[in-house]
C-alpha cells in the first residue's frame, strides 16, 4: 500500500461548508483510499465525514495537507487536491 501527500489551498470562498463538505466527504468515500486532511492549527479529520471536515474550520485560502493511502495513491491525491482547490460552491 502506498501513500501520498499534497499540500493544498481550499478553494472555496466562502470557506468549508456543508456543500463543499459534503462533495469532498463523498468523493474521499468513492475514491476507496484512506483519505485524511490535516490544517495548518493541527486538526485533523477523515476526509469521508462530512461532520468532521466541517469541525475543522477551514475557511478560503487556508492550507491543507492531504494524505491519500491505498493503491494509486499518487493519482488519487492528485484528483483530491483538485477538488479540494476548487471553487466547490459553483459546482
Amino acid at each position: 500500500m502506498s501513500e501520498a501527500q499534497r499540500t493544498v489551498t481550499f478553494g472555496s470562498a466562502v470557506g468549508l461548508h456543508a456543500r463543499p463538505a459534503s462533495t469532498i466527504a463523498k468523493a474521499a468515500a468513492d475514491s476507496g483510499h484512506a483519505v485524511t486532511l490535516e490544517s495548518s492549527a493541527g486538526k485533523k479529520a477523515n476526509a469521508a465525514s462530512v461532520l468532521l471536515l466541517l469541525a475543522m474550520g477551514v475557511s478560503a485560502g487556508d492550507e491543507l495537507v492531504l494524505t491519500v493511502s491505498g493503491d494509486d495513491a499518487e493519482a488519487k491525491a492528485d484528483e483530491l487536491a483538485e477538488l479540494i482547490g476548487s471553487e466547490l460552491d459553483a459546482k
